[in-house]
This record gives structure tokens, sequence and C-alpha cells, in this order.
């Protein structure tokens, strides 16, 4: 679909899905590698990258500093650097860009200057303070009044040495900046969880792994420790794997229809923790009456989606930081499900619970009537709730454009399995 109307459709399928689709590049470990190769001497060719609104933003902000970042085809980068960033002549704007935004707020402390990071309207309201506390511990002048962005850094050349303590709770988002940063430090730098709890640790896993590809030496000196030496990095050629995330959608769109779509790539084959939700979709229609949600974040709304057509009721626990994802999801999910049926989302504390209705495609199948789904600027809401389009007649997904911050090819991937897709009021 060439141009996005403000809301679609979903007719559902009247046959299972079936076919191969190849899922766009990781959005983790794209943004992660684009700004490994910044921070490299040389020049790093990125092959099965994702282009979407996130990438481009973390790439227009390194061009900004000074580094080349060419595109050749639509699935590489080549970026060239000195292996220093450069003072840029104005702020950094990231958008709704949370993996960005942190990386770019340590990174830029190895600057020689002020940098500002900022987004928009709802980044604003996402914080980032712990990362500019553990920041400020290591000397690196940092402030971000509101404790959100923007934020103002003012860089000395390095990153400082020593020991940083960060509490990894809210998004382990903070601890990845700080890791990816410590390579260019004066001398080794100790970054320690100040609590067990970390926001997503696979994710963590990810970062340590793409340091590494980047000639890193990160020592785990035990669960909550990692000391990073001051090697710096080397340019490298490097390969990304597919966005399981985006999986995510592809494995309920076939559970939901009984179908079979071939991704090209086993689920034991990722590195990314959102895979796990495969095994969970797996189970579908008999999905577990509790789901921790704690280490597949981003896999939550479309499990929850499944869930409204569970054989029975699910609860999802462990999900408090989807609170301060792009919007509430938790809220999201809840009100969302509820406006198809209400009362199938529940909101008790920091738990969803999906009243589970197994008839609930056949209750609804008559309804002449249309749910608008709200997206809240969110593409993960946007993608989740059209799998609900794929059993429930009159489903209505409010800018669809917004899935273009992740997947700008997914109303394109459902109509090429067959689903009618079409413009509404």
């Amino acid at each position: 679909m060439t141009a996005l109307p403000a809301a679609l459709a979903i007719t559902p399928p009247s046959h299972p899905l079936v076919g191969r689709v190849s899922p766009p590049g990781s959005k983790s470990i794209t943004n992660r590698a684009l700004l490994l190769a910044a921070l490299a001497n040389g020049t790093s060719h990125l092959t099965g990258a994702l282009k979407s609104k996130d990438t481009v933003l973390m790439a227009a902000a390194l061009r900004q500093m000074g580094v080349s970042v060419e595109e050749p085809d639509a699935t590489s980068f080549v970026v060239t650097s000195s292996g220093r960033l450069q003072a840029p002549e104005g702020p950094l704007f990231l958008g709704n860009a949370g993996t960005a935004t942190r990386f770019l707020t340590a990174a830029v402390a190895t600057v020689n200057g002020t940098v500002i990071v900022n987004g928009d309207e709802e980044m604003q309201v996402r914080p980032i303070g712990p990362l500019v506390d553990a920041l400020v511990s290591l000397g690196i002048e940092a402030s971000c009044p509101t404790g959100c962005p923007p934020v103002t850094i003012v860089g000395k050349g390095s990153f400082g040495q020593g020991r940083v303590e960060i509490d990894g709770g809210l998004s382990s988002q903070y601890v990845s900046a700080l890791l990816m940063a410590a390579p260019l430090g004066d001398g080794p730098v100790e970054i320690a969880l100040t609590g067990s709890d970390i926001g997503a640790r696979g994710y963590v896993d990810l970062t340590l792994a793409a340091m590494r590809s980047f000639g890193a030496v990160v020592e785990q000196v035990d669960a909550g420790t990692w000391r990073v030496e001051p090697t710096g990095y080397t340019a490298t050629d490097l390969l990304i794997e597919p966005d399981a995330s985006a999986a995510t959608y592809l494995w309920g769109a076939a559970a939901l229809t009984g179908g079979d779509i071939d991704l090209g790539v086993e689920a034991d084959a990722f590195t990314q923790p959102d895979a796990a939700a495969q095994a969970v979709i797996a189970l579908f229609p008999n999905m577990p009456a509790v789901i921790d949600g704690s280490q597949m974040q981003d896999a939550v709304p479309t499990l929850a989606v499944l869930a409204a057509f569970n054989n029975y009721p699910v609860r999802f626990v462990g999900i408090a930081n989807l609170r301060v994802k792009e919007t509430d999801r938790v809220h999201a999910v809840a009100t969302e499900l509820s406006r198809i049926l209400p009362g199938l989302g529940i909101e008790e504390g920091d738990d969803l619970l999906v009243a589970s209705d197994p008839d609930l495609a056949s209750k609804l199948a008559d309804r002449n009537s249309r749910v608008k789904i709200e997206t809240y600027h969110d593409h993960r809401i946007a993608m989740s709730f059209a799998l609900a389009g794929l059993r429930v007649p009159g489903i209505v997904i409010l800018d669809p454009a917004c899935t273009g911050k992740t997947y700008p090819a997914y109303w394109d991937m459902l109509a090429g399995l067959g689903v009618q897709l079409t413009a509404a009021d």
C-alpha cells in the first residue's frame, strides 16, 4: 500500500494464512550496530538492517556528529567513522525512538562539547533520569530537569572511568547505553546493577554480543556487574538477523487463522528475547493461565490479543515496564480489548487480565458496527490489534502509518497473505 489512509478496515479472511514472509531486520540490533559502527574507527558494512523511522532517526543523528552513513540498498548501511563523535551544530531530534534516545544520551558524553538530546511530545514524558544520574556519578556533566528528555550533556571527549551503578528495573536500555559507551573511557568502567531486577536481561545480552563483534572486551563479574576495558571499537561487517518482535505478528496470524507462515528462520535461531513468545503462541488456544512478560515485553500486546480467543483467561504479570513505552501499553491493550467487547481487558495493578472467550469470533460474527482501535501513535498497538481483525469483523485500525516506526511493510505483508484491507472513515 503506497499511501496509507487515516483508518484501515480489516476483513477477516475466509482461509488460513499461508505463505512465505521475510520479517524486516531487527530494530534492536540495527540501532546497536549503527551506534557501535559510528564509535568504531574505519568502515563497517551492516547488512540485513532495518530501515524504519527509528533507525532513520539514529542514522540522521550520527550524521549530525560527523559520521558518514551511506545506504547502498534497502537493507544495508555503510558507516565510516574516525571512532569519535563530533559536537553537532544543533540538538539531536529522535522523535519517539526510545532506543536511540537512551543509547545516544550515554554515547554523546564522549563528544568534546555540548549536546542536547531531544524527542517528540511522547518522548518528552518517557523517563531517562536514572541514566542521567549514572552519567553524573561518572563525572559527566548531564542534566534533564523534568527527568525526561530533553537532556543536555557537556562532554569532555571521553567516558571517564571507575564504577557506576544503575537501576535497570525501569529499562534495560539504561544498562545497554552505559555498556556501549564504556569502551571509550579513560580506563576500565565497571557497571553494576543496584538491584536484581532488570527490564529485559536478554537485551543486555544482545548489547554485549554486538559490542564484542566490534572488538570490545567485556567481563561479566557477577550476575549484575560488568567490567568494560577501554579498548575503543574496530570497524567490522555485520549481518543483522530478522526482527523477533515483528515475527510475533506472523506467528500470531498463523495461529489465529490455522495457517502456516514460513519466516525463513526458525524461532530458536533468534538471539532476541521476544522470540520466546513463539513457544507460548504454539500452545494457542491453550496458552498458560499466567504469562510472565518481563523478558519478552514487546511481544505482550501480540500475546494479549491472542489471549482474547484463548480457551481460558490469561493473566500477564511482570509487565509494569510496559507503562513507560511509546504509550502506557498495559492501559492501551486493556482499553482496546474492552472496546472490542466490554470487560475483555482488565487492569489489575500492573497486571493485565484478558477475560478470554474461545467463542468471541462467532459471537461477534454478525456484528455490523465497526470498532475503531485507537493506536496511541504506538506501532505495536496497531500491529497487534490488526490480528484481532483476522477473526473479528468490523475492526478498524486508526493511524495505521504508525507501524512505520519498526515495520514499514506491515500492511503490504498482510495484503500479500490475502487479507483484505480497505480505507475507512
